[in-house]
């Protein structure tokens, strides 16, 4: 019986790996599987693990306040040391580009551990942008065993980089297989939050949705955004836009001092996972620096607009569901309006196939790792 560590810290990290989770913990007849978290993030990575009934058997808990990079990698390497020790696993898995992925990465290859690398082979080549993400993917790829890209654009970024073409397979994106059972669990789902929103907005409407956090774009990127989103505001007053704010300071005070007087602008606290799977469903355009929305958003036919002058996945400004806008205010506002205006637009948009997968990345990993040989 082949042993499994999953290793997570983070709420995207967390979603991406459940599907991972639930299915390797269905064939217990092959599989030993257990879960690592690190608790980088605490209430948010809980939320996710409350919602897919997922226990941890290992819980780090290492989330402390002002925690910043130094201090949480040396704690996660050191941390993981006991955990790979007491439980030995063959294969453990990490996912994307959290400090988290790259620390318990690094520590797995020192205990001996096969590395596989979940959403492998993402890149900008700039450093900086996304940070510390893009280090902390290719540090975690040049010591993974098996790669598991979700797509083609992505493996061949590992080919490049002279990764042996045996050790990668393209699954698509296991966000999407989250997405597919997400979606199904949410239909009836409802919170005191999500009837709060209902009384307090009209649904009939078309709503924007907006998230945004990333520190590239901390301030004066967010204070283009929200010159930006107070013009959409502004121009459609029929228009309902939603923003659950992140509880960065950095983010909370220009959002605050911008958009918090105006009608048709809806400032909410951070959503669980299932209530933001929801919230997606209803609206009508996403804005957003997130990476997993841009996987997530056009496999539920929402056109897509990312503030960020990189990113890392090209397929779906390639296939055309996604626009990257960074933070000029004038491109937002310009692309948003056609999209609001121009019914065409926007269906070619929304009726495009999503370049990251099928909802099957999950039993494509299970079926590459049944057959390794130890």
């Amino acid at each position: 019986m082949k042993k499994n560590l999953i290793i997570f810290g983070t709420r995207p990290e967390a979603i991406k790996m459940a599907p991972l989770v639930k299915a390797f913990q269905e064939r217990t007849e092959e599989f030993e599987t257990k879960v690592c978290v690190t608790a980088q993030h605490r209430e948010m990575l809980d939320q996710v693990l409350d919602f897919f009934e997922i226990k941890p058997d290992y819980d780090l808990d290492l989330m402390k306040p002002n925690q910043n990079l130094y201090n949480l990698t040396a704690t996660i390497i050191t941390e993981m040391k006991a955990v790979l020790e007491d439980f030995k696993p063959d294969f453990v898995y990490v996912h994307g580009d959290t400090t988290t992925t790259m620390a318990a990465g690094l520590a797995s290859f020192y205990s001996g551990a096969k590395l596989c690398h979940v959403e492998a082979g993402l890149r900008t080549h700039n450093k900086w942008s996304p940070f510390p993400e893009e280090i902390n993917r290719q540090v975690t790829g040049r010591i993974t065993d098996y790669h598991f890209s979700p797509t083609e654009t992505s493996k061949a970024n590992l080919l490049k980089e002279n990764v042996d073409e045996k050790n990668i397979l393209v699954t698509g994106n296991t966000v999407v297989d989250a997405l597919m059972i997400s979606s199904e669990k949410v239909k009836n789902y409802t919170s005191e939050h999500i009837e709060t929103l209902k009384k307090d907005i009209d649904f009939s409407k078309k709503i924007i949705l907006i998230t945004g956090h990333r520190r590239e774009n901390h301030g004066q990127g967010f204070e283009n955004i929200c010159k930006a989103l107070k013009e959409i505001a502004t121009k459609n007053k029929d228009v309902e836009l939603i923003y659950p704010v992140h509880l960065n300071p950095n983010v909370q005070k220009p959002v605050y001092e911008y958009l918090s007087d105006i009608p048709n602008i809806h400032l909410i606290d951070p959503m669980a996972y299932p209530e933001f799977v929801w919230l997606m469903n209803k609206s009508y355009i996403i804005i957003t620096d997130s990476g997993g929305i841009q996987e997530e958003a056009p496999s539920l036919g929402k056109p897509v607009m990312v503030m960020r002058d990189t990113t890392e996945r090209p397929e779906a400004v390639e296939a055309g569901t996604v626009i990257l806008v960074g933070t000029d205010t004038d491109k937002i506002i310009t692309e948003t309006q056609k999209l609001l205006e121009d019914t065409s637009h926007y269906q070619s948009m929304s009726r495009l196939h999503n370049p990251y997968g099928d909802g099957k990345a999950c039993d494509k990993i299970i079926n590459y790792i049944k057959a390794i040989e130890l």
